[in-house]
């Protein structure tokens, strides 16, 4: 199955050996879009963003979002996400932001507390999108 490397300059660049995403699939249009983890950092300026748990997952969900369309897809093509959070306190939080990104039908939710993340975050998110 041929793969293909999905970049945006709207989100973080990847500081390693992967891809911000990659499409699986034959066509763009009928794919299977998997998403790298996406930490708070803002792609304007490199640094994590300042703030609460809500400001470091709306910036995250931003940068998601950024490479999503930039695969040619939106939230609404996102059938899996995963949640990681230094602290599942603050799960709450994290829950609400995520409802302001999402509508029913929800996608297919993990959610896992981590002893630490990238760049000091508290908070970081992936995903997969079909379309097609």
């Amino acid at each position: 199955m041929p793969r293909q490397a999905i970049h945006s300059d709207r989100a973080p660049a990847a500081i390693g050996p992967y891809s911000q995403a990659t499409r699986a699939g034959n066509t763009p249009a009928s794919s299977i879009v998997f998403f790298s983890g996406q930490v708070p950092i803002d792609p304007a300026t490199g640094n994590l963003v300042d703030g609460d748990i809500a400001a470091q997952a709306r910036r995250a969900f931003d940068n998601l979002k950024a490479v999503c369309e930039a695969a040619g897809g939106s939230f609404d093509d996102i059938v899996r996400v995963g949640l990681y959070l230094t602290d599942l306190s603050q799960f709450s939080q994290v829950n609400a932001v995520m409802a302001e990104y999402f509508s029913e039908p929800y996608p297919a939710r993990s959610t896992i507390e981590v002893s630490a993340l990238p760049r000091g975050a508290a908070f970081e998110v992936d995903a997969v999108m079909v379309l097609g």
